[in-house]
């Protein structure tokens, strides 16, 4: 273990940076200024950066994204910093990543601006507090401290990474998986999302729908002459709920246990032009959870089928039928070993500072932990913070937790470079 604790070493200079962080409105796509501020703070801290761009056309190799002309890849550089420990060849490199992009903030909603970040006792509150800027801030001090401590002590490498486009589906990250952006191979990652300080090794799959529903129009004074689409979209609406419903109970994962562990959700609803008028279309936005055990192709089916059942039963759908087509893109399920050297590493340092939460879980959200996974490169979710904080007003982290969090990380990281398990065979 270290020889003084991170808190002790860098609580102060995290809590400026994370303040300075929060600061940047870094919503999808504007990314570019918070990512050049955090490549200068790395390199003014000793670490070797690295920046990339994704390649759209290569994105869209990947059946879970759109077109490459979808696919918004332009001026948004995703950056990291390398520190080097003892002979950096005889030992393993470890990924610590998260995303700099957060949501947008809805003004009025909250009680202070959401980029200015205040403090309400050990509550840090912004937008991006919980999800994830904290985090991220957090990496670089944990691997800081590290190298303060044990530089000559063990081998290997650690790789701060900060990426873009995590809240669209992924830009930075699939980036870097499908083309190494380093010189070196890499062997594990760790990725801080906020997970409560529990061990997440699988993350659920998410299906983007666009269901588009056509009725009649007519002058509200004589709407019975119309046929509304609002009675259609309401009992495809329940069907969904109670298929929601049956594959929750159908369904079962050891890693999972929530009130609803494959939740639908219908997003967003448009109809309708005017009060006078009888609404003749409407367009609904609709996320579908599914196992890792599953395929997409599967749990699409069953609502493909629910909606079918729908149709049949109504005169009007069976002559109109609505459509449901794939959104832009989607986010396959991933699961990760539970005896994978990295996730037996964190249990260890959690143990080591009296956490007994450690059994994995796997979340109803994706991360972007799923594109490493599927390169080879096993990669687990650990961070403070929770996700009912996230895209939240008034969202808010606790600094105990991320107090907490740098400890077990830093512990982690010594861990694994001192002892990865086996690693695959390098690539000459």
């Amino acid at each position: 273990m270290g020889t003084n604790s991170f808190t002790d070493a860098y609580d102060n200079e995290l809590r400026r940076f994370v303040e300075r962080l929060l600061r940047f409105e870094s919503t999808s796509g504007c990314e570019k200024q918070a990512q050049e501020w955090f490549e200068g703070q790395l390199e003014a801290l000793g670490f070797e950066t690295y920046r990339w761009e994704a390649d759209a056309e290569q994105l869209a190799s990947l059946s879970s994204f759109p077109s490459a002309d979808e696919i918004d890849a332009v001026d948004r550089p995703s950056v990291a910093g390398v520190l080097e420990f003892g002979d950096p060849e005889a030992g393993p490199t470890l990924v610590l990543n998260g995303h700099v992009d957060v949501v947008p903030a809805d003004d009025a909603s909250w009680e202070t601006d959401p980029f200015e970040p205040y403090w309400d006792g050990e509550k840090l509150h912004a937008r991006g507090a919980a999800d994830m800027k904290t985090n991220l801030a957090l990496l670089v001090f944990v691997a800081k401290h590290l190298h303060d401590e044990s530089a000559d002590e063990i081998d290997g490498r650690v790789v701060v990474e900060s990426v873009t486009g995590e809240e669209e589906g992924g830009i930075g990250a699939p980036a870097a998986a499908l083309s190494n952006p380093y010189p070196f191979d890499r062997d594990a990652a760790i990725i801080t999302e906020p997970t409560d300080l529990r061990v997440v090794t699988a993350t659920a799959g998410v299906l983007m729908k666009e269901l588009t529903i056509s009725g009649r129009s007519a002058h509200a004074a004589t709407r019975w002459r119309g046929e509304s689409v609002l009675p259609h979209f309401n009992r495809i609406h329940r069907a969904f709920e109670e298929l929601e419903r049956e594959r929750h109970e159908r369904i079962t994962h050891p890693l999972y246990d929530y009130p609803v562990n494959w939740p639908m959700n219908v997003g967003v609803v448009d109809a309708g032009h005017w009060a006078s008028n009888v609404p003749a279309r409407l367009t609904a936005q609709v996320r579908i959870g599914f196992a890792p055990s599953e395929t997409l192709e599967a749990a699409e089916a069953e609502y493909e089928d629910r909606l079918q059942s729908v149709v049949e039963d109504s005169e009007w759908l069976t002559e109109h039928p609505p459509t449901f087509e794939q959104g832009a893109i989607h986010f396959e399920p991933t699961e990760l070993e539970e005896d994978t050297p990295i996730v037996q590493r964190l249990q260890s340092a959690m143990l080591a500072h009296g956490m007994e939460e450690t059994q994995p879980i796997g979340k109803t959200y994706s991360a972007d932990s799923r594109f490493y996974i599927t390169e080879g490169i096993p990669t687990v979710i650990f961070g403070p913070g929770t996700i009912d904080q996230a895209h939240f007003p008034n969202e808010f982290i606790r600094w105990s937790d991320v107090q907490q969090a740098g400890d077990v990380l830093f512990d982690t990281c010594r861990m694994y470079l001192q002892d990865p398990g086996t690693l695959p065979e390098r690539s000459e």
